[in-house]
C-alpha cells in the first residue's frame, strides 16, 4: 500500500521512495535547474531498506515517486538462527519468522530480548535490538 506520491523535486535526504518496486532511502540528492526553457534535473543517490542495494541515477524534476509505508514494530525475540529469527509482536502478539540480514544486529539479539522490526509493504525485517 502506498502511501502518497511526491515529484523528484520535492524528495529529501532521509526519503523513503520505491524504485523498480525495492524500497530505498534517499541518502543525496542534487537538483540542478538548467537553462530558461529547460527542465530541472535531480541526481538521486539510494539505498535499500531490505538489502543494502545502491542506486545512483537523474530523473527529470517531474518524474513521480512512490512514498511506502514503513511500519515500525516492537516484538520480544523466541528463537534464533540461520540469520532469521521467530519473534512475537508485542501488541497483536502473533508469532513471526522475520529476516535479519544485518550480522551485527543478529549478532547483539537474545532470546527473550526485545527489537524492533519494519514492516516495508509486506515485507518484515529486524532493524535493531531493544
Amino acid at each position: 500500500m502506498v502511501l502518497k506520491i511526491i515529484n523528484a523535486t520535492e524528495i529529501r535526504i532521509g526519503t523513503n521512495i520505491i524504485l523498480d518496486g525495492q524500497s530505498y532511502v534517499v541518502k543525496k540528492i542534487d537538483i540542478s535547474k538548467t537553462g530558461k526553457h529547460g527542465h530541472s534535473k535531480c541526481r538521486i543517490e539510494a539505498i535499500g531498506l531490505i538489502s543494502p542495494n545502491k542506486k545512483v541515477f537523474v530523473v527529470p524534476g517531474h518524474e513521480r515517486f512512490e512514498v511506502p509505508l514503513v511500519d515500525k514494530r516492537r516484538a520480544q525475540i523466541l528463537s534464533k538462527a540461520d540469520k532469521k529469527a521467530s519473534v512475537m509482536d508485542l501488541e497483536s502478539f502473533e508469532t513471526l519468522e522475520i529476516d535479519c540480514p544485518d550480522e551485527e544486529v543478529f549478532n547483539d539479539l537474545e532470546e527473550s530480548g526485545n527489537c524492533e522490526y519494519w514492516d516495508i509493504e509486506g515485507q518484515k525485517i529486524i532493524k535493531r535490538k531493544l
